[in-house]
């Protein structure tokens, strides 16, 4: 029997306000287990999306990619995080990770110590979240002890997953959290890769990946349409996710080579076809087996293209 992933849909960052619950609601009718939200600089807030989501939903689970560590006291983000998953029990997951470098240093919240500020977050929500008391030592050795109030702690915990790339992150996770979300481009070299890094091969972890697809049985238009979603691999926050594989210099070299703007048109079609679910839904069904059986636990499909909507009805032909 093959393995398989759960099923999950990416709720586009900028998609027009008025279609945000349509788009939940729609994503659930069509039978997807999963809808992650985003909290990307100058779009939405994470915590309010998700609110908003599982109110309008009564069955899907509601995904958190990421809440940037620096950007909230860890006491708050908890008392966030717990409400949402009493409000929703059982239909949340909770994503934390460092975020983007230049947006948190253009508002001020890059920690100076990134990996420590992510290790501390991480144990106090989810010490928190379980209804244990944390303690803070200030400066001048005074010990604070902080806990959730018995009525607010959540009956069912929501799983903790850092969104992370590189490998002392990846280490992080695989010794404090429950699983990783991994943002696109994935291929199972990657997915292979995280896990290994975080020393967790067991299933019951969650492994979540972000995967720009396009569904279509126009082979060449469906080819087309995905090329947007990766106009940004190039770039060197993405190393991470191209290194494991064969043509990672290549990319880069392609990248120093056309720019920015030409990037995504250059691809060539075997690389886009790595990088992307793309094609018939039998295509993809064989892509996302591939991916299943190196580690992925859950594949969230990311709408590309100007209508999102009509990309949710292509990915429900995969159900």
């Amino acid at each position: 029997m093959a393995t398989t992933a759960t099923l999950g849909v990416l709720l586009p960052r900028d998609l027009p306000a008025e279609l945000v619950l349509p788009f939940a609601r729609r994503a659930e009718e069509a039978g997807f287990a999963q809808l992650w939200v985003v909290e990307d600089l100058g779009f939405r807030g994470g915590v309010a999306q998700a609110a908003a989501v599982l109110g309008a939903t009564e069955r899907i689970t509601v995904g958190i990619g990421i809440l940037p560590a620096g950007a909230r006291n860890e006491v708050f983000a908890a008392m966030e995080l717990a409400s949402l998953a009493q409000l929703g029990p059982g239909r949340v997951i909770a994503g934390i990770g460092h975020g983007m470098p230049d947006w948190l240093r253009r508002v001020g919240a890059w920690s100076a110590r990134p990996l420590h500020r992510l290790a501390t977050t991480t144990t106090t929500v989810r010490d928190l979240l379980r209804g244990l008391p944390v303690v803070h030592i200030e400066r001048g050795g005074d010990h604070q002890e902080w806990g959730l109030d018995p009525s607010a702690v959540p009956a069912v915990v929501p799983p903790v997953v850092l969104g992370v790339r590189g490998p002392r992150s990846l280490a992080l996770a695989g010794s404090l959290a429950d699983g990783v979300v991994l943002a696109e481009p994935v291929t199972p070299e990657y997915v292979r890769a995280a896990r290994e890094q975080a020393g967790r091969a067991d299933r019951d972890w969650i492994v979540a990946g972000y995967l720009p697809a396009v569904v279509a049985d126009d082979d060449e238009a469906a080819l087309a349409a995905v090329r947007p979603g990766l106009a940004w691999v190039g770039e060197p926050d993405w190393a991470p996710h191209l290194a494991p594989l064969s043509f990672a210099a290549e990319i880069a070299q392609l990248r120093a080579e056309v720019g920015q703007e030409a990037f995504a048109d250059a691809l060539p079609e075997a690389w886009v076809r790595e990088l992307a679910l793309v094609g018939s839904p039998d295509t993809v069904r064989t892509r996302l087996e591939s991916l299943a059986e190196a580690g992925l636990t859950t594949a969230v499909l990311a709408p590309t293209g100007p209508d999102p909507l009509a990309a949710l009805d292509g990915f429900a032909r995969l159900l």
